[in-house]
């Protein structure tokens, strides 16, 4: 099969055109280029301008491309956040070459296919195409990246749109969840500065910040173009063609820097919010997460125990690859009648990331809600497997599983574009799935009782600070919770201060009966 992928992509005519252009001259080796071999059929070239093409030549007969900027809602000013949002929005607009009618044409003449993405580390700007389309693609790109106008008229229709999700974000409860997870997990600070544009910020937004934010992190030392399907030689040609001649002033010139870490945690809750449609369940939720070391080392036995975790909801029964023996599947889903959905989550960033459990229940529940997340955390903690230990089979199901996940991304080539595009930006080198592989059937019942025991005893270390207080979020009427402090104390999860809770508190709304009450 792929030596019939290898002949037909070798026939492609555009890719053999360029490949006769360049065939007596490497680009790789002209003035100011610096090339590196970073794996099988991985290359990447540092332009003079500091700017990283990175290419994965496995053949085929599609093509995808990327840009990665080091941009994203980490590196905002957590007292004005929400442009990272914005300007992913703004994208593929009216430029100096294209109107925003003729960008919108090329687009759809190309296939369609193609994705802004505001990330809390990154704005990324990635398409699909045929390998004879990539150059036309790359060049929509560069154009929304270099020379967008941002009219007047664009601006004001985007904050429109803005407003319009920031209201529809109520509705949209993992996003939200999420949104407010990273807000009490790191307060005002790096990850936890929204990454979702605040609706009582967007009427704030005027277009020179926009202008500015685009001025100060689109510049090529913080950018990558990675291509998937195409020969490096190629790659780099049409980067130069599109890149090459970008020069900022070096007084100018800008860096992000990660910054230091506060993880601070605590609960934070939302008011219930009633179903958009009437056939949709009345559901409370809740999310518990705990600090980890986020993308270090310790990120194999982390994505171990999470698909150990694993979970689901009430009707994702059946089917290859979705975790049925899963702890939260066996565990909870099916002895739990009222439990909705239950799964594990986690967030890997630079220096930090969050790893934890959410679950939807019926509201007459909600006050086990906690109980169950902490009992099935707590018994990770059990070094005994007849008390709920971590088991032999168990951690090779995990290990399984992650290992499948990891090999079915190879099977796309946007998939692999934005493993490839973001391993460059984050570690400046790409780790192979083989290695990835190799590294997490390595981890053992060892590895996994210790990384536990560090997280869910809120006793993880970081460059950064850490408080070690579990981080909380419900949505739904407060009372019927409960304590959950009170219960994750007595799980002995997380790091609290100050002296024990000896019985639970109540979080019932006083009701006034008059004047003098």
């Amino acid at each position: 099969m792929w030596s019939r992928i290898a002949r037909s992509s070798v026939k492609d005519g555009a890719i053999k055109k360029q490949l006769r252009l360049i065939s007596n001259r490497k680009l790789s080796n002209a003035t100011g280029l610096t090339t590196t071999t970073l794996g099988n059929n991985l290359e990447m070239t540092t332009l003079k301008n500091r700017l990283r093409v990175v290419s994965d030549s496995s053949p085929g007969h599609f093509s995808a491309l990327g840009a990665f900027v080091d941009a994203g809602s980490r590196y905002e000013d957590p007292q004005r956040p929400g442009l990272s949002h914005v300007m992913s929005r703004l994208a593929f607009k009216s430029t100096e070459k294209f109107s925003g009618e003729a960008m919108m044409d090329r687009l759809a003449t190309l296939g369609g296919n193609y994705r802004p993405e505001a990330l809390r580390e990154s704005m990324i700007y990635q398409a699909g195409v045929f390998n004879k389309d990539v150059e036309q693609m790359l060049e929509c790109i560069a154009q929304t990246i270099r020379y967008p106008k941002l009219t007047d008229e664009e601006v004001e229709w985007v904050l429109q749109s803005t407003a319009y999700e920031a209201e529809s974000l109520q509705y949209n409860t993992d996003s939200l969840l999420s949104e407010k997870l990273h807000e009490v997990a790191y307060q005002d600070n790096t990850v936890g500065i929204p990454l979702s544009c605040p609706l009582e910020r967007v009427n704030e937004i005027q277009k020179d910040e926009i202008v500015n934010f685009h001025n100060k992190f689109y510049q090529p030392q913080n950018i990558i173009i990675a291509m998937v399907g195409v020969p490096h030689e190629i790659a780099l040609k049409y980067t130069l063609d599109n890149f090459g001649d970008w020069e900022v002033d070096p007084s100018k010139q800008f860096k992000p820097e990660v910054g230091k870490v506060n993880y601070t945690g605590g609960e934070i809750f939302i008011p219930h919010q009633k179903p958009l449609y009437s056939n949709q369940p009345e559901l409370y939720h809740m999310q518990i997460a705990f600090e980890t070391s986020g993308i270090h080392d310790d990120l194999y036995p982390v994505s171990v125990l999470a698909k150990l975790l694993g979970g689901g909801a009430s009707f994702s029964s059946g089917g290859p690859g979705k975790g049925m023996f899963s702890r939260l599947n066996t565990q909870v889903l099916n002895r739990h009648h009222f439990v909705n959905s239950c799964i594990s989550i986690s967030h890997p960033y630079m220096g930090t990331g969050l790893l934890g459990v959410s679950i939807s229940l019926v509201p007459q529940a909600a006050h086990v809600s906690s109980q169950i997340i902490a009992h099935e955390l707590a018994k990770l903690l059990e070094s005994d497997p007849a008390k709920g230990g971590l088991k032999e089979n168990e951690l090779s199901r995990a290990k399984n599983q992650l290992c499948s996940n990891l090999l079915t991304t190879k099977e796309s080539k946007v998939a692999t574009l934005d493993d490839l595009g973001r391993q460059v930006q984050y570690q400046g080198k790409v780790t192979s799935i083989d290695e990835m592989v190799d590294r997490v059937n390595a981890v053992s019942l060892t590895d996994l009782r210790n990384i536990a025991e560090q997280i869910f005893t809120g006793n993880v270390v970081t460059k950064g600070a850490s408080s070690g207080i579990p981080s909380v979020v419900m949505q739904g009427d407060r009372e019927a919770f409960g304590d959950v402090e009170f219960v994750l104390r007595h799980y002995g999860l997380g790091k609290y201060p100050g002296p024990p809770i000896l019985e639970p508190r109540s979080f019932a709304v006083k009701e006034s009966k008059g004047w003098f009450s």
